[in-house]
């Protein structure tokens, strides 16, 4: 698969930032969570890639790579634009989305690029998964949600599905085949497992507790949790796709979900479409973390 930088543009109603999801606030916030580390994290993955890039001699995976810092740097200014929105409804997103950037700043200045691309790769099989289950089953975004929220993680699932095996085929390109290239991949896998998610649902109770329009903030958990394990089952659903990370021989392409991509023309035409009956303008904000 090649990778195309794409330039868009998805309108988010700035009043719907704490209940755009159709199950309410809190499964609203568990998903504006994970948008707090998209812009220091696309960051980081785009680093991670060129730290190798000048070793890269196969032309087709040199174009791979420029499509994937580019549909990264697209995600990462969108992130940041509807991360705004949170700290504008009052929201913790700015103080949250620096604990990333410092935390990941110190992972470049203790870790050698190895390991920064393990990071990457294990990081990047998580939003591959995210995404895949996202796009087979309609019920993790609804049929109600606020058309914009839905639009812009749906153009972001697909792309991150575009592109879910290019910085680990750079992985397998510069990093010599054996039993230490599979420890560093599997060991990174467990570490950031843990670590990731600790953050996001540490980030999902400040936002659900800093937002007051919230109501029945502790019984609402429950229904978190249901969407979560339960019914769609987001977590529960990767299990098998998190143990195949593991085989020896994995490769993101395994689980060959190609056929999803057919989805991203028609979903572009309908965001420029959304966008102009909202009337929204076209933004091109100064951004830290865009390439």
């Amino acid at each position: 698969m090649m990778p195309v930088r794409r330039d868009v543009h998805p309108h988010l109603p700035p009043e719907r930032i704490s209940d755009w999801h159709e199950r309410g606030n809190h499964i609203t916030h568990f998903i504006n969570a994970l948008s707090i580390f998209f812009p220091a994290g696309e960051r980081f993955f785009m680093d991670s890639v060129r730290n190798y890039r000048d070793q890269v001699t196969d032309p087709e995976l040199s174009r791979a790579i420029a499509g994937f810092i580019g549909q990264e740097a697209m995600h990462t200014r969108e992130h940041i634009l509807y991360n705004r929105l949170m700290e504008d409804a009052g929201l913790p997103a700015a103080p949250m989305d620096r604990t990333v950037w410092k935390l990941l700043d110190l992972l470049r200045k203790i870790l050698p690029k190895s390991w920064q691309l393990a990071h990457t790769i294990a990081l990047e099989h998580y939003t591959a998964m995210l995404a895949d289950g996202l796009l087979r089953d309609g019920s993790h975004m609804g049929t109600r949600s606020e058309t914009g929220y839905a639009q812009v993680w749906t153009w972001h699932a697909l792309e991150e599905t575009e592109h879910k095996a290019v910085a680990y085929d750079v992985w397998n390109t510069v990093m010599k085949p054996g039993l230490y290239r599979y420890l560093l991949r599997t060991f990174t896998m467990l570490t950031t497992t843990v670590t990731f998610w600790a953050m996001v649902f540490v980030f999902h109770i400040r936002l659900v507790m800093a937002d007051k329009t919230c109501r029945n903030k502790l019984l609402g958990f429950g229904g978190v949790i249901k969407f979560l394990w339960g019914s769609p089952g987001v977590l529960r659903k990767m299990i098998p796709e998190w143990f195949a990370y593991f085989r020896p021989g994995f490769h993101p392409w395994d689980a060959d979900n190609r056929a999803q991509l057919a989805r991203i023309e028609p979903l572009i035409a309908e965001i420029e479409a959304t966008a102009i009956r909202a009337g929204a303008s076209t933004r091109a904000p100064s951004l830290r973390g865009a390439a």
